[in-house]
């Protein structure tokens, strides 16, 4: 495993526990000034219910410029143009209307409506997980793969479909697992933040959750980076 394909997978995670940091020392919280419009468009039921939401959007986000700006054979208009189409979409489907976007709402949605119809508890959460998976992998893949390998690796990829399609079900399952783990927060006995600042326990276990979460997707896109040292996606 080269050591750059290591730096790209593992630069979202370093960045979303850097994201944490930064909410720790600051004491970022609800009551934090913001302009309205900001204000309007973060706080509210799905920041509450799911707040690491807000570190996965700054993994994805840094998933998708780690892959553009990884050396590699891909032209500088592909890397521009997927890490446009990958931010524009991560931040589109995450942040509208409001938090959460349809990442979440969708999910929410499909699990609340799975359990009303006496679907488990624990099966419907899955489902809500995987159609949120869905919608957040969707997002940061398409700009990842558009930026991350020439035209010619997509054609030799169609013609090993098999294991193309093992690495998307995979890359798939990993980030099913993240979006469920990072769903227990309030569960596990995550504080109130953001209504209030994350004081130190808060901090130590918000990190394991995103450790726990995002490792198999960064362990996944390290080993699946392909022989030039960009990543797959």
């Amino acid at each position: 495993m080269r050591p750059s394909a290591i730096l790209v997978a593992s630069a979202p995670l370093i960045a979303a526990l850097a994201a944490l940091s930064a909410v720790f020392v600051t004491g970022f919280d609800q009551s934090t000034p913001v302009p309205a419009e900001i204000e309007s468009r973060f706080y509210g039921f799905f920041l509450d219910h799911y707040p690491l939401f807000a570190f996965a959007i700054v993994y994805a986000l840094v998933r998708v410029i780690a892959v553009a700006l990884a050396p590699g054979p891909s032209s500088s208009l592909r890397r521009v143009l997927g890490a446009f189409i990958g931010l524009g979409l991560v931040l589109a489907l995450s942040m509208h209307p409001t938090f959460g976007g349809l990442v979440l709402r969708g999910g929410f949605m499909t699990g609340g409506m799975a359990f009303l119809n006496q679907i488990p508890m624990m099966a419907a959460y899955a489902l809500g997980a995987a159609v949120a998976a869905s919608a957040f992998g969707l997002a940061m893949g398409l700009g990842v793969l558009i930026a991350g390998q020439p035209a010619r690796e997509h054609a030799a990829r169609l013609r090993r479909f098999g294991r193309g399609l093992a690495g998307l079900l995979s890359r798939f399952v990993a980030l099913w697992y993240a979006l469920a783990v990072l769903g227990f927060a309030r569960t596990i006995g995550l504080g109130p933040w953001p209504r209030r600042p994350l004081d130190a326990g808060d901090t130590v276990l918000v990190a394991i959750c995103l450790l726990a979460a995002f490792l198999p997707h960064v362990l996944i896109s390290a080993v699946r980076a392909d022989p030039s040292t960009r990543a797959a996606g």
